[in-house]
């Protein structure tokens, strides 16, 4: 009796935001591929770019642990926040899970005093629980504080020239007058953080954290100005405390700048996002061997070359000569260009067209099918071969 030939897959997608996480996503294009190759060897991969969802898409690529904490939101409620034990004295903390703006209503955004104090208490979590590797997940950020709560939360004093503690919030910032740095919780000295961006926004200006990412965030034009120029300030104290100017340095405007603070005074580097959870997830080891890659994301456009997951992906696969096929919800203007980056084919899932409450109530089966088609039609091309 022939055996059937060896196939393997590799499903390494990003989630499809407001609809399926990445590892739904990923079980979706598994039971296509499945129904298409019964005798696939399917490696389910997870995958993300240090925003919203890295953290599950994390835990399911490393079979690492979910812990709660109770922390501060934004805008200074409790709230539980989930972070990730990976063993190896490593932890990963996705900052939207304390400070995310998702987390606030409307109605409540605050840009002026929205903190990352929470994200603080994680990063205090993770070394209580032995953490000397700290992995940080940037983005969908309620904030615009430059990391001052995260500072505060780590034991920092930030005092105005009356001796006063600064209350939480980039726009209480134009204020500070000091940084007593004597309560800095002394683990923090061995400890490494790797900070995860997709963006290489500086701190100010033009292109900074209020400016481009604060009216998303409720900030109005006079409170962009306002957090632009505290920014600068605040930024201008800690150059002079710490020796070290980050204000340029790319990626510093993510999350609202909460990368700046620990560039400033820890032991940090910036990483690519997809580059830094495609490590952890050892996607270059799962890529050995295989004969096919499916990726996607919920919309691909021209902006998925600069630092999302597909575009991530296919550079790994294209270094072994695999190719990749890209599933998504929709296909937006310039998705073409992913095809130099190493995507072989991109479909959007919808079968025509559809409602966007359709769309997500029905994204799983979409996924299925569309992986299922595209499987029969790969393995249709490559039989001549195969046999």
């Amino acid at each position: 009796m022939m055996r059937a030939p060896r196939f393997k897959v590799v499903v390494a997608p990003d989630s499809f935001k407001e609809s399926l996480s990445a590892a739904q996503v990923a079980a979706a294009i598994s039971e296509g591929v499945r129904l298409a190759a019964p005798h696939a060897e399917v490696h389910s991969l997870p995958m993300a770019d240090g925003g919203e969802g890295s953290l599950d898409a994390v835990l399911a690529a490393t079979g690492g642990e979910r812990r709660r904490a109770t922390v501060r939101d934004a805008i200074g409620r409790n709230c539980e926040a989930a972070w990730g034990w990976l063993g190896e004295h490593t932890a990963f903390i996705e900052m939207a899970e304390a400070a995310g703006l998702e987390r606030i209503t409307p109605g409540l955004r605050d840009p002026l005093r929205a903190s990352t104090f929470g994200v603080g208490q994680l990063v205090l979590q993770a070394l209580d629980a032995g953490a000397r590797r700290v992995v940080l997940g940037l983005g969908g950020s309620a904030t615009t504080d430059a990391g001052a709560g995260l500072f505060q939360a780590l034991g920092a004093r930030l005092f105005d020239d009356e001796g006063a503690d600064l209350p939480p919030g980039g726009g209480a910032l134009h204020r500070l007058a000091g940084i007593d740095l004597y309560h800095l919780d002394p683990r923090l000295a061995d400890t490494q953080f790797e900070i995860a961006v997709d963006v290489d926004n500086p701190l100010c200006g033009e292109r900074g954290a209020a400016a481009i990412f604060g009216p998303q965030k409720g900030a109005s034009p006079a409170d962009v100005d306002f957090l632009d120029s505290a920014l600068a300030h605040f930024a201008q104290v800690c150059v002079a405390v710490s020796g070290r100017d980050e204000t340029k340095t790319p990626g510093t405007g993510a999350a609202g700048g909460l990368g700046f603070v620990i560039k400033s005074f820890f032991q940090a580097q910036f990483r690519p996002g997809v580059e830094l959870i495609a490590e952890l997830a050892r996607l270059d080891d799962a890529l050995e061997g295989a004969d096919l890659v499916f990726t996607g994301e919920g919309r691909m456009d021209r902006q998925t070359l600069l630092g999302k997951t597909p575009a991530g992906v296919a550079r790994h696969a294209r270094a072994r000569g695999i190719p990749v096929i890209a599933l998504a919800g929709s296909l937006g203007e310039g998705y073409e260009a992913l095809y130099e980056a190493g995507i072989t084919a991109a479909f959007s899932v919808a079968p025509g067209p559809v409602t966007l409450q359709q769309a997500f109530a029905e994204a799983a089966a979409l996924l299925r099918d569309r992986a299922r088609d595209c499987t029969r039609l790969w393995l249709a091309g490559s039989e001549p071969q195969r046999t």
